[in-house]
């Protein structure tokens, strides 16, 4: 029985990744609509060219 599991190493991954999600998120709200814009619709005139 080792003290470093492999097992210990992924939670450590997972902790890690979702903490810096939760700060990211905390410290820059407006990030997300930079990563993921809004939908516009495009011309009708414009899809036929």
């Amino acid at each position: 029985m080792g003290l470093f599991k492999p097992d210990l190493y992924r939670n450590f991954a997972i902790g890690f990744a979702l903490g810096a999600v939760i700060v990211a998120s905390q410290i820059g709200p407006d990030v997300w609509q930079q990563v993921v814009p809004d939908a516009h619709a495009a011309v009708a005139g414009v899809i036929g060219k």
